[in-house]
């Protein structure tokens, strides 16, 4: 249970710093196209265990909700180390929506999203 709670707090932080972190905001035309970028890449489909390859500080890969995110970019940058890695490769869904995170961290990790989790 302990190591869920902190879990959470770790992906809340990652998140927090992802909301403050100006490189990651997209604005007006450049952000429309990163959206129709998106929309693009909603039809390209992995299995978890293509997803399980990707489970390094060099290659990270975590699921949220059925969508598959690649936050190869961020794992540096993560202000709770290396738990971000704790889940890299696999399902990211619990700790992601804890009650930590403001709401508009929901909205900023699409920047990472690379496709949906195959049914």
């Amino acid at each position: 249970m302990v190591l869920l709670v902190a879990l959470a707090l770790l992906l809340g932080l990652f998140l927090v710093v992802l909301l403050f972190n100006p490189r990651h905001r997209k604005s007006g035309h450049k952000a429309k196209a990163q959206a129709s970028s998106n929309n693009d890449k909603a039809s390209k489909s992995y299995s978890k265990m293509e997803v399980s390859l990707h489970n390094k500080r060099t290659d990270c890969w975590i699921i949220i909700k059925k969508k598959v995110y690649d936050v190869t970019s961020y794992v540096e940058e993560h202000p709770g180390g290396d738990a971000i890695l704790a889940h890299a490769g696999d399902d990211s869904t619990e700790g992601f929506f804890g009650p930590q995170h403001a709401t508009r961290v929901f909205d900023m990790i699409e920047d990472f999203y690379i496709g949906d989790l195959e049914q």
